[in-house]
């Protein structure tokens, strides 16, 4: 299994559904509250490619993007086997 690496803030409702989905899957992630850790948007900033919105997703080495993203890989199928690895 993948690592899962998700960066929110408390207040954001499809950081909400994101993290719904994935613990509906049966995997752990790590959570990462932006609004909390002073840096942390810069660095997810970096690593999504100047994304700014929460939530960014991070599976393995992959970048997914935000919710919709997420919902998108599941609707076509292929975020089980980027769960996988």
């Amino acid at each position: 299994m993948q690592t899962i690496e998700i960066y929110t803030s408390p207040t954001c409702g499809f950081c909400h559904a994101a993290k719904r989905l994935l613990s509906a899957k049966g995997v752990s992630f790590t959570e990462y509250d932006v609004a909390r850790t002073p840096g942390l948007r810069q660095k997810m900033m970096q690593r999504a490619n100047g994304r700014h919105t929460v939530p960014q997703i991070f599976v393995g080495k992959t970048h997914v993007g935000g919710c919709d993203d997420l919902y998108a890989l599941d609707s076509s199928g292929k975020l089980d086997r980027l769960l996988r690895g």
